[in-house]
C-alpha cells in the first residue's frame, strides 16, 4: 500500500519507524493538546501492535507513515481505526512540518483511499478543545463539529472538553 499527494508518500508503518513514533507521542508540543505521554513500555506496546499488517477486519489502527516527497523526511503518522462501520482518523506531526497544509493533504488523501477501497463513507474525529489547528484540517476535508463534551479528558492534570467531528 502506498498513497502519493503532490508533496507526501504515506506508507504502512515498520519496525524502523519506531524513532518517528517515539517522537511523535513524547515530544511536548506534538502531545500539549492530545494526550499525556505515555510510559514507555506502553508506548511500546501500541507501536507493536500496529506492524502486525492491516485489513478492513482488523480491530487495530491503519498507520501510515508520512514522508515528504522532495526531502525524504518523515514527517508524521496518519491513519484510522473502524469502530461499527465509523473510520475514526488520526493524524500527528512534528512541530517543524506544522503550517505546510500537511495535515489536510494527507487526511484527504487518506479518506479518499478508505471511500476507493475499503468502502467507507463515515469518518470521525475526537478532537482536545484548543487543537484549533486539527479542527481546521478537519473541516477542511469535510468534517463538522456534531459534539462537544464538557471535561471529557485530562491532559496534564487540566480537563478539557473532546470536540466530535463527523464525515458523511
Amino acid at each position: 500500500m502506498k498513497l502519493e499527494t503532490q508533496q507526501l508518500i504515506m506508507t504502512p508503518i515498520t519496525q524502523a519507524d519506531w524513532s518517528l513514533f517515539y517522537a511523535l507521542h513524547v515530544t511536548p508540543v506534538v502531545i500539549e493538546k492530545c494526550f499525556d505521554a505515555p510510559a514507555e513500555y506502553e508506548l511500546k506496546t501500541r507501536f507493536e501492535s500496529r506492524l502486525n499488517g492491516w485489513t478492513p477486519e482488523s480491530d487495530g489502527w491503519l498507520t501510515l507513515v508520512i514522508t515528504e516527497k522532495q526531502t525524504h523526511q518523515k514527517v508524521g503518522i496518519t491513519g484510522f481505526i473502524l469502530k461499527d462501520g465509523i473510520a475514526e482518523v488520526g493524524y500527528l506531526f512534528m512541530p517543524e512540518y506544522y503550517g505546510k497544509g500537511y495535515g489536510t493533504e494527507s487526511l484527504r488523501a487518506v479518506i479518499n483511499w478508505a471511500e476507493d477501497e475499503c468502502g467507507l463513507d463515515a469518518f470521525q474525529a475526537v478532537v482536545t478543545e484548543g487543537n484549533i489547528a486539527s479542527e481546521r484540517v478537519l473541516e477542511k476535508c469535510g468534517f463538522t463539529l456534531q459534539e462537544k463534551i464538557p471535561e471529557a479528558y485530562e491532559i496534564g492534570g487540566k480537563r478539557y472538553a473532546d470536540h466530535i467531528y463527523l464525515r458523511r
